[in-house]
């Protein structure tokens, strides 16, 4: 089940959230944990079992490890290896068996030894929430938590619904308070309503329709290639994958306040970051503090000379990769962002910060690089990626343009226009700015996210099933 369907909007959520309030405070968290098991079930009734290991594993270990790790630092490092092992090694099985296989099949004596497990799917969400049960055992052995004796409540964190499927990463720690009492109002249901009908319409409106022109470009470029259409891909799926990325993430934070949670912002304007190193600050925000809180500082940080820190760098850039797939060309992903990164460290942030032009080509870098990434990324076959990258600069390419692309842009200009508008703090300044000068036009933002909401609907009924990118990771 996914959060742009009618059967989500018109069936789950309104019968969700009524059971939820009309089921008394200290019942909640049971709702709530059965309501998630519900949704996550619609889709993979059998690997709720996988989940429900994953669950079970770290709240039985949670219990040693909050008992020993004063008293026996050793025996609570036990449980927590422990917990850390069977719970990465469900991810490791699920999501990289058939990765390893078929690689180690390339050499000619295991070809005719090793053979790919059929049936072997990926669980929805398991890259998401195993982390978010890592987060638990390893802030409960640190102190930073303590240990949570309700399976139910955290069965709840783990499974909740808003985020389950496709993050944002949530901390326990930065919930666990949450999960005792949280406080509810109209108010913050009705911005919760708001965030999610934001995120619902950057997914719907903008970023389907962009997708939909990206993959027209794609068929297009395969047959007739030339640089407008290579810079043109490039530009739609950058847009794209915002959009329903940070969509996503907007449906999750307001679906959280509705049922009186905060979850931290895990997007903050990324295409507006001056580099390399401030975008990977505003994108995927989750992400990227979890593995330099749980990975990168653990390895040293940056305290242990530059030497060391290019490997912690190395070692994190190469987990980011692999985690979003079991795929030559998401490890390649990672290592492009670690030579960049590397560099800027290196010299150019200091470069780019030098003064207004520097950084305005600060930005034109981040951007283009971004860009470039973003093709690695969507193609598992890495020559064709190239492709469209060498395409940017003319190689391998029919001409600057045709008729056909030309004909393409002029269609899409009014969409990319809008994105790139919406990609930017532009729209919610504005209203501000309204709402601030002008109080009678308070009323203006209930009507435009009615209005959104409605246009989403009608776009979403009238088109076809899209899930969201990142449920495949």
């Amino acid at each position: 089940m996914v959060f742009s369907s009618t059967i989500f909007l018109f069936g789950f959520l309104p019968l969700s959230l009524l059971i939820y309030y009309v089921m008394p405070l200290k019942g909640r968290n049971l709702v709530l944990f059965l309501l998630s098991m519900a949704f996550y079930g619609f889709g993979e009734p059998t690997y709720i079992l996988v989940m429900l290991f994953s669950i079970t594993v770290a709240y039985l270990t949670g219990f040693p490890i909050g008992k020993y790790r004063e008293s026996n630092p050793k025996r609570a490092k036990a449980w927590l290896i422990l917990s850390v092992c069977l719970n990465l090694g469900m991810l490791l099985f699920f999501k990289y068996t058939n990765f390893f296989i078929e690689n180690l099949a390339l050499i000619p004596p295991l070809a005719e030894v090793l053979q790919p497990m059929e049936g072997l799917t990926l669980p929805i969400g398991i890259s998401f929430y195993t982390f978010q049960i890592l987060s638990y055992s390893i802030d409960l052995y640190r102190g930073s938590t303590d240990t949570q004796r309700s399976y139910i409540s955290f069965g709840a964190y783990v499974a909740l619904f808003p985020q389950l499927i496709a993050g944002p990463i949530v901390r326990y720690r930065d919930v666990d308070d949450q999960l005792i009492t949280r406080r509810h109002s109209v108010d913050k249901f009705s911005s919760g309503v708001s965030r999610f009908t934001v995120g619902f319409a950057k997914k719907i409106l903008l970023g389907d329709s962009l997708a939909a022109v990206y993959a027209y470009l794609g068929t297009v470029y395969t047959v007739e290639p030339t640089t407008l259409t290579a810079w043109l891909m490039v530009l739609c799926y950058t847009l794209h994958i915002y959009f329903d990325f940070s969509g996503y993430s907007d449906m999750a934070i307001g679906l959280g306040r509705m049922i009186g949670f905060e979850f931290l912002e895990n997007f903050n304007y990324p295409y507006l970051a001056s580099s390399i190193t401030d975008f990977w600050r505003r994108w995927h925000v989750s992400l990227s503090s979890w593995f330099r809180e749980y990975v990168y500082i653990p390895l040293g940080g940056n305290r242990k000379g530059l030497p060391r820190q290019f490997f912690n760098m190395g070692v994190v850039w190469l987990l980011t990769g692999f985690w979003h797939g079991a795929s030559w060309n998401f490890v390649l992903w990672g290592v492009f962002y670690f030579i960049i990164l590397a560099l800027e460290k290196v010299f150019l942030l200091k470069w780019f910060d030098k003064n207004t032009a520097t950084r305005t080509l600060g930005h034109i870098w981040a951007l283009l690089l971004v860009g470039m990434g973003w093709m690695i990324f969507d193609h598992t076959t890495l020559s064709e990626a190239f492709s469209v990258i060498g395409g940017l600069f003319g190689i391998g390419t029919a001409g600057f343009a045709s008729a056909t692309v030309g004909y393409e842009l002029l269609r899409a200009l009014p969409l990319l226009a809008v994105s790139v508008i919406a990609a930017t703090p532009f729209p919610a300044k504005l209203l501000a700015g309204l709402e601030t000068s002008r109080p009678r036009w308070t009323v203006l933002r209930p009507v435009l996210i009615g209005f959104a909401l409605l246009l989403s609907v009608a776009y979403m009924v009238s088109g076809t099933f899209s899930p969201f990118l990142y449920f495949i990771f």
